[in-house]
C-alpha cells in the first residue's frame, strides 16, 4: 500500500482517481489546490503525487521544481497541455511522467503501479556499493550507487534523483560500454511507451547529465540510443 496525494482542482476528476487509487488499497490525500500541498510533503512525505498543472492558486512547475531540489518522491503530472514544449518542461521540472487529459483511469493506475515499482529498491540488486569511475583529459570522478539505500553519490556528493532517472542511470552503468537503444530504455527503465516516448528519454538524459557534473558519464550514439562511458571499480 502506498500512499498518494492527489492534487486536482476538478472535483469529480479528482474523486474518481482517489477511488481508483483506493480500489488498489492506496491510502489517498486529496488536494484541491497547491494550497497546503507543501506542509502536508513535509509533515508525512507521499509515495507519489499526481499532480494536476494548471491550478487555482498557480502552476505547478515551479513548485515541482522546488519538491525535486529537496526530495525524490515521484511525481505523475495531469494537464490538458499537449505541446510538446509543454510536456519537455514538465520532465526538466523532476516530473516522471505525463499524463494528457482526457484520459484513461485504467492507463493511469498502470503508469502509477509502474512508477511505484520503480521507486522502490529492486530485490534483483544485491544490497551493496558498487562504484563507476571516469577519467577524460586528466580529470577523474566516480559515480557511487547504493542499491539498499537507493541512493547516488558523485565524487563525494549526494545526488538526487527522480524514480526513472535511477533506473535509466543504473542500467546504463551496469551495462557499461555497451549502446543501449531508447527502446531498450523505453521497455527496460519506464515500462509502458507513451506519445512522445523517445523525447521522453531524451529528457531523462539531458537531466541526468546536467546533474553528474562536466564529465562526459553518458554518450549519445546518433539514431540509436546511448552508452555509459564510465568503468566499474572493483577492488579499488
Amino acid at each position: 500500500m502506498a500512499r498518494v496525494f492527489v492534487v486536482e482542482d476538478n472535483d469529480g476528476l479528482r474523486g474518481t482517481i482517489a477511488s481508483y487509487l483506493r480500489l488498489e488499497d492506496h491510502q489517498v490525500v486529496e488536494f484541491p489546490r497547491l494550497a497546503g500541498l507543501e506542509e502536508a510533503v513535509r509533515m508525512q512525505r507521499p509515495d507519489l503525487i499526481i499532480l494536476d498543472v494548471m491550478l487555482p492558486d498557480g502552476d505547478a512547475f515551479p513548485y515541482a521544481r522546488r519538491l525535486r531540489s529537496e526530495s525524490p518522491v515521484p511525481i505523475v503530472f495531469l494537464t490538458a497541455r499537449t505541446a510538446e514544449s509543454d510536456r519537455i518542461t514538465g520532465f526538466e521540472v523532476g516530473g516522471d511522467d505525463y499524463v494528457v487529459k482526457p484520459f484513461s483511469n485504467k492507463e493511469l493506475m498502470l503508469r502509477v503501479r509502474a512508477l511505484l515499482r520503480r521507486s522502490e529498491p529492486s530485490e534483483s540488486k544485491p544490497p551493496a556499493v558498487r562504484r563507476w569511475v571516469l577519467e577524460q583529459d586528466g580529470c577523474s570522478a566516480w559515480l557511487e550507487f547504493d542499491w539498499a539505500a537507493h541512493s547516488c553519490r558523485h565524487t563525494g556528493t549526494e545526488v538526487t534523483l527522480t524514480a526513472a532517472e535511477w533506473r535509466i542511470l543504473t542500467h546504463l552503468a551496469e551495462n557499461a560500454s555497451v549502446v543501449i537503444s531508447r527502446e531498450r530504455l523505453l521497455g527496460v527503465c519506464l515500462e509502458y511507451i507513451a506519445d512522445g516516448s523517445e523525447r521522453t528519454i531524451d529528457t531523462h538524459i539531458k537531466n541526468l547529465r546536467n546533474k553528474l557534473g562536466r564529465l562526459p558519464w553518458i554518450d549519445t550514439v546518433r539514431g540509436y540510443g546511448y552508452r555509459f562511458a564510465g568503468r566499474e571499480a572493483r577492488n579499488e
